[in-house]
């Protein structure tokens, strides 16, 4: 790749960072990793509710195919549990590039 494109490439990056942080950042207070309990639990719930609906259905159904109504609860709970993920994932991106201030954490706290 020529080297015009390179700084290019790094100026974009660079504006990216500034712009994601001028707007995400002032919208949030500065989180701790105790803040992120309550998200992380949610997703934790959500997950296990999806894996239990598909072992209550293998339980009911062992030898037969799932009736429409158990996969659409199936489904609704998939869906639950893939978008708290989606949007943990897009919190875990904020924190990661900067665009968020965190709090430092104390040794031994």
């Amino acid at each position: 790749m020529p080297i015009s494109n390179n700084r290019l490439l790094l100026e974009l990056e660079k504006h990216r960072r500034e712009i994601n942080r001028e707007i995400i950042n002032p919208q949030f207070p500065e989180l701790a990793l105790g803040d992120l309990k309550p998200l992380l639990t949610m997703v934790a719930h959500a997950r296990a509710a999806y894996v239990r609906e598909l072992l209550d259905i293998a339980n009911v159904s062992p030898n037969s195919v799932p009736s429409q109504d158990q996969i659409n609860h199936l489904r609704r709970c998939r869906e639950t549990f893939e978008e708290l993920v989606t949007a943990a994932n897009a919190l875990e991106t904020v924190i990661q590039r900067d665009y968020l201030d965190v709090k430092s954490s104390t040794p031994g706290h």
